[in-house]
């Protein structure tokens, strides 16, 4: 299968947020689900944001966010199932670390489940001192709630 229009963007105002809605149905068991609102928000809070496109058809995805000089993060690595097994993963992968923001910095990670040969074929390495996850659930609301009391002006002042 040749395909002589593909091309990738960093243009993040580029994406259509229901191309990407459905590729992540379509590629993506993690992603399923996402609505068009939470993935604008994640676009927009994201840099860079590397896409793959067929003509006008959104094949390719990846985003990073960074503070350009000690940790960047990849998420929502995807490629269209119709176009895997053609090097685009990998080239999607390598074009998000060559960026300006993610290029100098320290480490980079990422979180996969079922991916682990694909990434250490790139370089990435099993790391397992940096496993730990809070999810947003109702100790983390509570935190957030104390906290936002504790900012309250004292009354009187």
């Amino acid at each position: 299968m040749n395909h002589p229009q593909i091309h990738f963007s960093d243009r993040s105002a580029e994406i259509d947020l229901y191309q990407l809605q459905e590729l992540f149905n379509l590629g993506a068991f993690w992603a399923k689900g996402r609505s068009i609102e939470d993935l604008g928000i994640a676009v927009a809070n994201s840099e860079p944001v590397i896409s793959i496109w067929d003509g006008e058809k959104l094949i390719g995805f990846a985003r990073a966010t960074s503070d350009g000089i000690y940790r960047a993060t990849i998420w929502d690595v995807v490629i269209h199932p119709d176009y895997r097994g053609k090097r685009l993963g990998s080239k999607l992968v390598e074009t998000v670390l060559s960026h300006p923001k993610v290029r100098w910095v320290e480490r980079v990670y990422l979180m996969t489940t079922h991916q682990q040969e694909f990434y250490e074929k790139i370089g990435f390495e099993t790391n397992s001192s940096t496993t730990m996850v809070l999810h947003n659930n109702q100790k983390v609301q509570e935190f957030q709630r104390a906290a936002v009391q504790e900012l309250q002006p004292f009354p009187g002042k």
